[in-house]
């Protein structure tokens, strides 16, 4: 028997304020968007604010469905948009937002299973990495270099192709 491990590291902020400006707008706006979420049912709206290479701007928030699982996670509903309007322009950075109006949102969240496979087939197809500010509405802020970080052992199109 082998034992391998499997290392992750990302950077950890105090606050939005030891950000670049870049970063602390995208940020702000993740931030903001939240508002734009539709979220009945949790009460946890989520915003995503994209960069592209090209320097666009696009966003996606929440989609909730009474029929729970047809409802759509912001980054997925980021990826459809940015993947619609700029078919062939690499993303350069997200940042990620939330707002638990049942709770608190001083800590960063992270994509959940579903959008992290999704943001890895998008830097996969583009062949460029996904920088990821998470962070909630206050509080620490987490960089991640590129989103494939976040799915050790990934299936990928490679499995397909074998």
């Amino acid at each position: 028997m082998i034992k391998e491990d499997f290392a992750f590291s990302y950077e950890v902020y105090d606050s939005i304020e030891e950000l670049t400006a870049e970063d602390a707008s995208l940020l702000s706006e993740a931030r903001k968007v939240t508002k734009n979420a539709y979220a009945p049912y949790s009460h946890f709206r989520v915003g995503v604010t994209a960069l592209l290479e090209n320097g666009e701007i696009v966003k996606g928030t929440n989609q909730e469905n009474a029929s729970f699982p047809i409802g759509l996670c912001a980054e997925r509903v980021m990826l459809a948009a940015a993947a619609s309007m700029f078919p062939d322009v690499p993303i350069k950075t997200i940042a990620i937002s939330y707002d638990n109006e049942n709770g608190e949102s001083t800590h960063p969240i992270s994509p959940c299973g579903i959008c992290r496979q999704s943001l890895l087939e998008y830097e996969t197809k583009l062949k460029h990495p996904i920088r990821i500010i998470l962070g909630g509405l206050q509080g620490k802020v987490y960089i991640i270099e590129r989103a494939g970080m976040l799915l050790p052992l990934s299936f990928t199109a490679n499995e397909l192709n074998t």
